[in-house]
């Protein structure tokens, strides 16, 4: 840590926008500039990530990877090849409620605003999604490539990419000597080490009805929580609420959870967990994640029960 061993510590925070999301950084230490020195390696650190994974630069890795499906393999940086490898994987444990390749979907069908008053008709809903198909993104571990098979197919990390910078910041802020702290990616984080007062951190689990007001608290020191919810974006149609997340087998939006939190050492993890456990539902999502070491988590479902795996005690 910083070298004025006598000051009292102190959480340094500072908030910014990055891969389109806010990001805020905690850094515990005794000196402010030192803190701040070391919050910028973590935001340049964030910045670089976002720059191989964004759909928004023509020239991102990502970008070439689609603009070149049902053609030819791109070569990718080690780094991109691996974490799409690390998704195909949770795509296969999950059945493809998880994919990286919800890129490919009609996303004309789903506004989900005040005008959609209406859902598409299966057979509409299932052309939308005839794309997504994880088995159809092929690797060449040698070469360190990556094709997509199909005309058309598109990846993007919106469903990994935020818990995956989250895990590298932290990473490297611990290398830099910082012992404790928080990266907050828009509600998915990673905590280290304890608060300034050496309690550890503890983190509300916001009730899906009022975002403002926890129904639990979780003590997440060493540890990455993401939640994923339809309360923030859904429609409202004859009476029943459909969250803006896709089945990607069926097309049509989730129904039956509010919110699903995941527990994990990893930021990464806990992402991409999130969504596949709303898309399979209650019993299948607590099945998977019961099954899954370090792992835990927490559903709300419509009708506000709420449930765990058999890990987790709730305060």
């Amino acid at each position: 840590m910083s070298n004025a061993p006598d000051l009292p510590l102190v959480e340094y925070k500072h908030t910014c926008k990055l891969m389109g999301n806010t990001f805020e950084f905690t850094v515990v230490a005794n000196d402010e500039k030192w803190a701040h020195e070391k919050i910028g390696l973590a935001v340049n650190e964030i910045k670089r990530i976002e720059k191989l994974l964004t759909t928004f630069d023509e020239n991102s890795q990502t970008n070439l990877i689609n603009r070149m499906a049902g053609m030819e393999p791109v070569h990718v940086d080690r780094e991109v090849f691996e974490l799409i490898k690390r998704s195909l994987k949770i795509s296969g444990v999950t059945d493809g409620a998880f994919d990286i390749t919800y890129g490919s979907i009609d996303k004309r069908l789903w506004n989900f605003d005040r005008t959609m008053t209406s859902l598409p008709d299966a057979e509409t809903a299932r052309r939308s999604v005839r794309l997504i198909n994880y088995r159809n993104v092929l690797l060449d571990e040698q070469a360190c490539t990556v094709l997509l098979k199909e005309k058309g197919m598109r990846i993007g990390f919106g469903g990994i990419g935020k818990g995956y910078a989250a895990d590298m910041a932290r990473n490297l802020l611990v290398k830099a000597g910082v012992h404790s702290g928080i990266v907050n990616a828009s509600g998915d984080l990673v905590a280290w080490g304890k608060q300034a007062n050496n309690e550890p951190w503890t983190i509300g689990i916001a009730h899906p009805d009022n975002a403002r007001s926890a129904f639990s608290w979780l003590n997440i020191s060493d540890l990455a929580i993401a939640t994923s919810g339809n309360y923030e974006k859904y429609v409202m149609i004859d009476g029943k609420k459909y969250s803006h997340t896709i089945n990607p087998k069926t097309g049509m939006p989730v129904t039956g959870i509010k919110s699903v939190t995941i527990i994990s050492p990893y930021a990464e993890i806990a992402d991409a967990m999130a969504t596949p456990v709303m898309v399979m539902g209650v019993k299948a999502g607590l099945d998977l994640i019961n099954q899954i070491q370090h792992l835990g988590c927490i559903l709300v479902d419509d009708n506000n029960n709420i449930y765990t795996t058999k890990n987790i005690q709730l305060k």
